[in-house]
Protein backbone atom coordinates (compact mmCIF):
# COMPACT_ATOMS: atom_id res chain seq x y z
CA UNK A 1 0.00 0.00 0.00
CA UNK A 2 1.51 3.16 -0.79
CA UNK A 3 2.27 5.63 1.80
CA UNK A 4 0.41 9.32 1.92
CA UNK A 5 2.82 12.66 1.34
CA UNK A 6 2.21 16.00 3.08
CA UNK A 7 3.30 19.40 2.07
CA UNK A 8 3.16 22.68 3.69
CA UNK A 9 0.66 25.33 1.96
CA UNK A 10 1.86 27.63 -0.27
CA UNK A 11 2.67 31.22 0.61
CA UNK A 12 0.72 33.92 -0.84
CA UNK A 13 1.82 34.39 -4.72
CA UNK A 14 2.69 37.49 -6.80
CA UNK A 15 0.08 38.13 -9.52
CA UNK A 16 2.21 36.69 -12.64
CA UNK A 17 3.19 33.54 -11.03
CA UNK A 18 3.22 30.99 -13.48
CA UNK A 19 1.69 27.26 -12.98
CA UNK A 20 3.87 24.26 -14.22
CA UNK A 21 6.45 24.54 -16.23
CA UNK A 22 7.40 21.27 -17.27
CA UNK A 23 5.11 19.55 -20.08
CA UNK A 24 4.08 17.01 -17.54
CA UNK A 25 2.92 19.42 -14.96
CA UNK A 26 1.38 21.30 -18.19
CA UNK A 27 -0.44 18.21 -19.08
CA UNK A 28 -1.55 17.72 -15.44
CA UNK A 29 -3.24 20.83 -16.06
CA UNK A 30 -4.47 20.03 -19.32
CA UNK A 31 -6.43 17.07 -17.76
CA UNK A 32 -8.31 19.65 -15.20
CA UNK A 33 -9.32 21.94 -18.03
CA UNK A 34 -10.56 19.37 -20.05
CA UNK A 35 -12.33 18.34 -17.40
CA UNK A 36 -14.18 21.44 -16.73
CA UNK A 37 -17.44 22.42 -17.36
CA UNK A 38 -17.10 26.20 -16.36
CA UNK A 39 -13.88 28.28 -17.45
CA UNK A 40 -15.35 31.65 -14.99
CA UNK A 41 -14.38 28.92 -12.65
CA UNK A 42 -10.95 27.81 -13.51
CA UNK A 43 -9.88 31.69 -13.81
CA UNK A 44 -11.25 31.84 -9.96
CA UNK A 45 -9.25 28.62 -8.92
CA UNK A 46 -6.02 29.98 -10.71
CA UNK A 47 -6.52 33.49 -8.82
CA UNK A 48 -7.39 31.23 -5.35
CA UNK A 49 -3.92 29.13 -5.87
CA UNK A 50 -2.27 32.48 -5.48
CA UNK A 51 -3.68 33.95 -2.39
CA UNK A 52 -2.45 31.67 -0.07
CA UNK A 53 -5.68 30.82 1.83
CA UNK A 54 -5.31 26.69 0.63
CA UNK A 55 -4.38 24.90 3.86
CA UNK A 56 -1.16 21.64 3.66
CA UNK A 57 -1.70 19.35 0.32
CA UNK A 58 -2.08 15.54 1.09
CA UNK A 59 -0.94 13.16 -1.49
CA UNK A 60 -1.84 9.77 -1.89
CA UNK A 61 -2.85 6.81 -3.81
CA UNK A 62 -5.59 7.94 -6.22
CA UNK A 63 -6.18 11.18 -4.69
CA UNK A 64 -5.34 14.45 -3.66
CA UNK A 65 -7.01 16.97 -0.78
CA UNK A 66 -6.68 20.07 1.56
CA UNK A 67 -8.66 22.37 3.28
CA UNK A 68 -9.46 25.42 1.89
CA UNK A 69 -11.04 28.70 3.59
CA UNK A 70 -10.75 26.50 7.31
CA UNK A 71 -13.67 24.93 6.74
CA UNK A 72 -14.38 23.13 3.09
CA UNK A 73 -12.53 19.91 2.15
CA UNK A 74 -11.31 19.68 -1.65
CA UNK A 75 -10.51 16.59 -2.81
CA UNK A 76 -9.21 15.24 -6.37
CA UNK A 77 -9.48 11.77 -7.24
CA UNK A 78 -7.08 10.47 -9.59
CA UNK A 79 -7.53 7.80 -11.53
CA UNK A 80 -5.52 4.16 -11.34
CA UNK A 81 -2.04 3.84 -13.59
CA UNK A 82 -3.07 1.67 -16.57
CA UNK A 83 -2.40 -1.97 -16.78
CA UNK A 84 1.52 -2.27 -17.84
CA UNK A 85 2.73 0.76 -16.31
CA UNK A 86 5.91 -1.18 -15.42
CA UNK A 87 6.77 -2.54 -18.22
CA UNK A 88 6.26 0.98 -20.13
CA UNK A 89 9.47 1.90 -17.92
CA UNK A 90 11.34 -1.56 -17.91
CA UNK A 91 11.41 -1.01 -21.57
CA UNK A 92 13.95 1.69 -21.71
CA UNK A 93 17.28 2.12 -19.47
CA UNK A 94 17.35 5.43 -18.94
CA UNK A 95 13.36 6.22 -18.35
CA UNK A 96 14.50 5.30 -14.60
CA UNK A 97 17.18 7.29 -13.92
CA UNK A 98 15.01 10.11 -15.66
CA UNK A 99 12.73 9.92 -12.88
CA UNK A 100 15.29 9.96 -10.39
CA UNK A 101 16.55 13.04 -12.07
CA UNK A 102 13.55 15.12 -11.62
CA UNK A 103 12.43 14.50 -15.19
CA UNK A 104 9.52 12.65 -16.83
CA UNK A 105 10.23 11.32 -20.65
CA UNK A 106 8.32 12.06 -22.97
CA UNK A 107 7.93 8.75 -24.38
CA UNK A 108 5.54 8.09 -21.32
CA UNK A 109 3.34 11.12 -22.19
CA UNK A 110 0.25 8.33 -22.20
CA UNK A 111 0.63 7.98 -17.76
CA UNK A 112 -0.40 11.22 -17.49
CA UNK A 113 -3.93 11.72 -16.90
CA UNK A 114 -6.39 12.50 -19.68
CA UNK A 115 -10.12 13.47 -19.61
CA UNK A 116 -12.17 11.80 -17.02
CA UNK A 117 -9.27 10.78 -14.88
CA UNK A 118 -9.27 13.40 -12.23
CA UNK A 119 -12.41 13.75 -10.49
CA UNK A 120 -12.58 17.14 -8.17
CA UNK A 121 -15.19 17.31 -5.20
CA UNK A 122 -15.71 19.70 -2.56
CA UNK A 123 -18.19 20.32 0.16
CA UNK A 124 -18.65 23.96 -0.17
CA UNK A 125 -21.68 25.02 -1.26
CA UNK A 126 -20.36 26.01 -4.87
CA UNK A 127 -21.80 23.16 -7.46
CA UNK A 128 -19.39 23.85 -10.53
CA UNK A 129 -16.94 21.58 -11.53
CA UNK A 130 -14.22 22.13 -10.04
CA UNK A 131 -15.25 24.59 -7.58
CA UNK A 132 -12.24 27.11 -7.75
CA UNK A 133 -11.12 25.18 -4.32
CA UNK A 134 -10.61 22.00 -6.01
CA UNK A 135 -9.08 23.39 -9.10
CA UNK A 136 -6.54 25.75 -7.17
CA UNK A 137 -5.45 22.56 -5.59
CA UNK A 138 -4.72 20.85 -8.98
CA UNK A 139 -3.32 24.19 -9.64
CA UNK A 140 -0.69 24.24 -6.98
CA UNK A 141 -0.19 20.61 -7.49
CA UNK A 142 1.27 21.24 -10.73
CA UNK A 143 4.56 23.24 -8.77
CA UNK A 144 4.32 19.77 -6.53
CA UNK A 145 4.42 18.29 -10.05
CA UNK A 146 7.37 20.39 -11.17
CA UNK A 147 9.35 19.64 -8.58
CA UNK A 148 9.30 15.58 -8.27
CA UNK A 149 6.91 13.25 -11.20
CA UNK A 150 7.42 10.44 -8.83
CA UNK A 151 4.42 12.44 -7.13
CA UNK A 152 2.10 11.76 -10.35
CA UNK A 153 2.79 7.96 -9.82
CA UNK A 154 2.03 8.18 -6.21
CA UNK A 155 -1.55 9.86 -6.96
CA UNK A 156 -1.59 7.01 -9.52
CA UNK A 157 -0.82 3.59 -7.36
CA UNK A 158 2.79 3.77 -7.08
CA UNK A 159 5.15 5.37 -4.88
CA UNK A 160 8.76 5.52 -5.56
CA UNK A 161 9.58 2.58 -3.61
CA UNK A 162 7.05 0.27 -5.04
CA UNK A 163 8.46 1.23 -8.62
CA UNK A 164 11.95 0.73 -7.92
CA UNK A 165 11.12 -2.92 -6.71
CA UNK A 166 8.88 -3.65 -9.47
CA UNK A 167 11.84 -2.20 -11.91
CA UNK A 168 14.00 -4.68 -10.46
CA UNK A 169 12.04 -7.55 -10.58
CA UNK A 170 10.78 -6.36 -14.29
CA UNK A 171 14.61 -6.13 -15.36
CA UNK A 172 16.17 -9.13 -13.95
CA UNK A 173 19.02 -10.32 -16.01
CA UNK A 174 17.73 -12.78 -18.77
CA UNK A 175 19.15 -13.84 -21.67
CA UNK A 176 22.62 -16.84 -23.09
CA UNK A 177 25.77 -16.48 -20.53
CA UNK A 178 28.43 -14.58 -21.84
CA UNK A 179 30.77 -17.76 -21.51
CA UNK A 180 27.94 -19.91 -23.38
CA UNK A 181 27.99 -16.95 -26.04
CA UNK A 182 31.56 -16.78 -26.69
CA UNK A 183 31.91 -20.18 -27.08
CA UNK A 184 30.34 -20.29 -30.35
CA UNK A 185 33.28 -18.30 -31.39
CA UNK A 186 33.41 -14.41 -32.96
CA UNK A 187 33.10 -13.87 -36.92
CA UNK A 188 35.46 -12.23 -38.61
CA UNK A 189 34.72 -8.33 -38.60
CA UNK A 190 34.67 -6.81 -42.28
CA UNK A 191 37.87 -4.71 -43.37
CA UNK A 192 37.18 -1.20 -45.10
CA UNK A 193 40.29 0.43 -47.46
CA UNK A 194 39.68 3.67 -49.15
CA UNK A 195 42.22 5.69 -50.78
CA UNK A 196 41.11 9.24 -49.06
CA UNK A 197 39.91 9.86 -45.60
CA UNK A 198 36.82 8.58 -44.88
CA UNK A 199 35.66 11.95 -43.69
CA UNK A 200 36.16 13.38 -47.42
CA UNK A 201 33.53 10.43 -48.42
CA UNK A 202 30.62 11.36 -50.37
CA UNK A 203 27.48 11.45 -49.25
CA UNK A 204 25.50 8.26 -50.14
CA UNK A 205 23.45 8.23 -53.18
CA UNK A 206 19.82 7.92 -53.35
CA UNK A 207 18.98 4.03 -53.56
CA UNK A 208 16.26 2.57 -55.57
CA UNK A 209 14.72 -0.15 -53.90
CA UNK A 210 11.62 -2.72 -54.56
CA UNK A 211 9.37 -3.14 -51.68
CA UNK A 212 7.43 -6.10 -51.08
CA UNK A 213 3.53 -6.13 -51.99
CA UNK A 214 1.93 -4.32 -48.75
CA UNK A 215 4.85 -2.01 -47.97
CA UNK A 216 5.30 1.70 -48.42
CA UNK A 217 7.38 2.47 -50.79
CA UNK A 218 8.35 6.24 -49.78
CA UNK A 219 8.83 4.90 -46.02
CA UNK A 220 11.16 2.16 -47.09
CA UNK A 221 13.51 4.54 -49.68
CA UNK A 222 13.78 6.95 -46.19
CA UNK A 223 14.93 4.10 -44.10
CA UNK A 224 17.39 2.53 -46.78
CA UNK A 225 18.73 6.34 -47.23
CA UNK A 226 18.49 6.58 -43.20
CA UNK A 227 20.92 3.63 -43.20
CA UNK A 228 23.55 4.91 -45.52
CA UNK A 229 23.46 7.77 -43.82
CA UNK A 230 23.95 6.37 -40.34
CA UNK A 231 26.47 3.81 -42.04
CA UNK A 232 28.62 6.34 -43.61
CA UNK A 233 28.99 8.18 -39.91
CA UNK A 234 30.25 5.02 -38.57
CA UNK A 235 32.89 5.06 -40.64
CA UNK A 236 33.55 8.28 -40.13
CA UNK A 237 33.56 8.58 -36.68
CA UNK A 238 33.98 5.33 -35.34
CA UNK A 239 31.16 4.90 -33.46
CA UNK A 240 27.54 6.29 -33.92
CA UNK A 241 25.49 7.37 -31.04
CA UNK A 242 23.13 5.17 -29.21
CA UNK A 243 19.44 7.12 -29.49
CA UNK A 244 16.48 5.78 -27.36
CA UNK A 245 13.29 5.33 -29.62
CA UNK A 246 12.06 8.99 -29.36
CA UNK A 247 15.50 10.78 -30.09
CA UNK A 248 15.97 8.27 -33.49
CA UNK A 249 11.99 9.29 -34.42
CA UNK A 250 12.92 12.66 -34.12
CA UNK A 251 16.09 12.21 -35.86
CA UNK A 252 14.48 11.06 -38.44
CA UNK A 253 11.15 13.43 -38.65
CA UNK A 254 14.63 16.47 -38.31
CA UNK A 255 16.64 14.56 -41.49
CA UNK A 256 14.46 13.47 -43.86
CA UNK A 257 11.89 16.13 -43.48
CA UNK A 258 9.13 13.60 -41.88
CA UNK A 259 5.40 14.77 -40.68
CA UNK A 260 6.31 13.05 -37.51
CA UNK A 261 6.89 14.27 -34.00
CA UNK A 262 6.10 17.74 -32.21
CA UNK A 263 7.72 20.55 -34.06
CA UNK A 264 9.59 21.94 -31.06
CA UNK A 265 11.49 18.63 -31.29
CA UNK A 266 12.20 18.40 -34.46
CA UNK A 267 12.98 22.05 -34.29
CA UNK A 268 15.78 21.48 -31.50
CA UNK A 269 17.68 18.33 -33.39
CA UNK A 270 18.29 20.43 -36.37
CA UNK A 271 19.55 23.38 -34.09
CA UNK A 272 21.96 20.72 -31.63
CA UNK A 273 21.03 16.78 -32.35
CA UNK A 274 20.40 15.13 -29.14
CA UNK A 275 21.63 17.37 -26.51
CA UNK A 276 19.55 20.32 -27.80
CA UNK A 277 16.67 17.74 -27.30
CA UNK A 278 17.58 16.70 -23.88
CA UNK A 279 17.55 20.28 -23.10
CA UNK A 280 14.08 20.88 -24.42
CA UNK A 281 12.60 17.61 -22.87
CA UNK A 282 14.28 17.54 -19.85
CA UNK A 283 15.27 19.61 -16.60
CA UNK A 284 18.24 19.09 -13.78
CA UNK A 285 20.31 21.18 -11.55
CA UNK A 286 23.30 22.87 -13.44
CA UNK A 287 26.48 23.33 -11.31
CA UNK A 288 26.89 26.79 -9.48
CA UNK A 289 29.13 28.68 -11.89
CA UNK A 290 26.77 28.57 -14.73
CA UNK A 291 24.06 29.80 -11.83
CA UNK A 292 26.70 32.52 -11.02
CA UNK A 293 26.88 33.06 -14.50
CA UNK A 294 23.18 33.47 -15.72
CA UNK A 295 22.52 36.02 -12.31
CA UNK A 296 25.26 38.28 -13.89
CA UNK A 297 24.42 38.03 -17.64
CA UNK A 298 20.55 37.41 -17.25
CA UNK A 299 19.39 40.27 -14.52
CA UNK A 300 15.85 39.43 -13.48
CA UNK A 301 15.42 36.05 -14.60
CA UNK A 302 13.45 33.71 -12.51
CA UNK A 303 15.40 30.80 -12.00
CA UNK A 304 13.87 27.31 -11.91
CA UNK A 305 16.74 24.54 -12.45
CA UNK A 306 18.38 25.01 -15.73
CA UNK A 307 15.77 27.20 -17.06
CA UNK A 308 15.63 30.96 -16.86
CA UNK A 309 12.74 33.55 -17.79
CA UNK A 310 11.43 36.75 -18.39
CA UNK A 311 8.54 37.54 -20.20
CA UNK A 312 8.06 35.69 -22.73
CA UNK A 313 12.21 34.45 -23.28
CA UNK A 314 13.90 31.91 -21.78
CA UNK A 315 17.28 30.73 -21.80
CA UNK A 316 18.06 27.18 -20.40
CA UNK A 317 21.45 25.38 -19.77
CA UNK A 318 22.09 22.26 -21.71
CA UNK A 319 24.07 19.49 -20.04
CA UNK A 320 27.01 20.00 -22.75
CA UNK A 321 27.57 23.56 -21.25
CA UNK A 322 25.90 25.06 -23.98
CA UNK A 323 23.17 27.86 -23.53
CA UNK A 324 19.92 27.29 -25.80
CA UNK A 325 17.34 29.80 -26.46
CA UNK A 326 13.39 30.00 -25.93
CA UNK A 327 10.39 31.81 -27.03
CA UNK A 328 7.16 31.31 -25.95
CA UNK A 329 5.05 30.16 -28.85
CA UNK A 330 1.00 29.96 -27.11
CA UNK A 331 2.06 28.65 -23.87
CA UNK A 332 4.48 26.68 -24.96
CA UNK A 333 8.34 27.15 -25.35
CA UNK A 334 9.67 26.68 -28.73
CA UNK A 335 13.38 26.89 -29.48
CA UNK A 336 14.46 30.39 -31.06
CA UNK A 337 18.37 28.96 -32.33
CA UNK A 338 21.44 27.18 -31.59
CA UNK A 339 23.15 26.33 -28.97
CA UNK A 340 25.45 29.24 -28.19
CA UNK A 341 28.10 30.11 -25.58
CA UNK A 342 27.34 32.18 -23.25
CA UNK A 343 23.34 33.45 -21.53
CA UNK A 344 23.52 36.73 -23.02
CA UNK A 345 24.25 35.65 -27.13
CA UNK A 346 21.49 32.72 -25.73
CA UNK A 347 19.44 36.24 -24.92
CA UNK A 348 20.12 37.61 -28.10
CA UNK A 349 18.87 34.91 -29.92
CA UNK A 350 15.34 35.38 -28.29
CA UNK A 351 15.46 38.82 -29.05
CA UNK A 352 16.04 38.07 -33.06
CA UNK A 353 13.16 35.59 -32.83
CA UNK A 354 10.61 38.30 -31.73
Amino acid sequence: MTAAKGFPAFAPQRAGARFATSWWGRAWLKALEDTSLDHTLLAKGRAYAKTGQLGPITLSSGRLAAMAEGEYAAVVHVAPVAAGFVEQIAAKAGHLAALLDGDLPYDLVELLPGVGDLEPECDCPDWGHPCKHAAALCYQASWLLDRDPFLLMLMRGLDKDDLIASLQRATAPTGTPVAEAYAHGIPPLPSFATAEPLDALPAPEPLEVEPAPGIDPAALRVLAADAALRARELLVSGAAAVLTEFQDRVRLAATHDLDIGSPAAVRSWRYGGAAALDTLTTTWTPPRQAVVRARRDLPGFAAVRNRWTLGGAQVRYGRDGRWYPFVDADGDWFPAGPPEPDPAAALAATQAAD
